[in-house]
């Protein structure tokens, strides 16, 4: 037997018992790594805004070392401007659904909506009233479709004063008006928590509705 073909012999033959990963194993184990930087970032950005946030804070938050978080994304500010995004679509409320025609019933149907937000996504409210407090420059290219879709609700409101079925009033102050009573609860949760104790949604929006409502004109004392 020649040297060569002892060595071909007993040279290892490749490994097939191990197959390599599933492509959907990997597909989900990079939706649930991607998932934990969003709720990093969320946590991080809602604390301390954008300039206050750094990928190390939102890298160590989700259990990932920084190099590894700039695998997954390119900086921060990606991040903070997906979660904007996911506010301004949550806002997006269908003002009146179809269905619903009474005014007292479509306002109370977009106050109840305003208040399932804030109590459910409170930190994603905070990201977009830190960003205010910043001085906005991250909004601008949101006002334009913000304005737009304002003011629809502006005219159907407008269009029930016209029509005597609600008190004359400033529709977009109505409007400026629920947001602050609603997001209230998101962004002075800790205040209200101190103050007032635990609150339960449902009680909040049976005291808050009727208060709205008769302020319009849409419920008789």
């Amino acid at each position: 037997m020649t040297a060569a073909k002892s060595t071909a012999r007993h040279k290892p033959r490749a490994d097939h018992t191990t197959p390599a990963r599933p492509a959907r194993a990997v597909r989900e184990s990079r939706q649930r790594i991607l998932s934990a930087i969003r709720e990093a970032a969320t946590e991080e950005f809602s604390l301390h805004g954008l300039k206050g946030t750094s990928t190390q804070a939102i890298a160590e938050r989700a259990g990932l070392t920084k190099p590894q978080l700039h695998y997954y994304i390119t900086g921060k500010e990606e991040l903070y401007n997906e979660l904007l995004d996911s506010v301004m679509q949550a806002w997006k409320i269908e003002f009146a659904p179809p269905g619903l025609s009474d005014p007292a019933e479509i306002l109370a149907h977009y106050i109840r909506a305003k208040l399932d937000h804030a109590f459910d996504q409170p930190r994603v409210s905070r990201i977009f009233t830190r960003e205010i407090l910043d001085g906005g420059h991250n909004l601008g290219r949101y006002w334009p479709n913000a304005r737009t879709w304002v003011q629809k609700e502006v005219g159907i409101i407008n269009g029930w004063m016209a029509r005597g079925l609600m008190k004359p009033m400033n529709a977009h102050l109505l409007l400026m008006h629920i947001w602050a009573m609603t997001q209230h609860h998101a962004d002075f949760a800790l205040q209200l928590h101190h103050i007032c104790g635990p609150l339960d949604r449902e009680a909040v929006a049976q005291d808050l509705i009727p208060f709205i409502l008769r302020g319009c004109g849409l419920v008789q004392d």
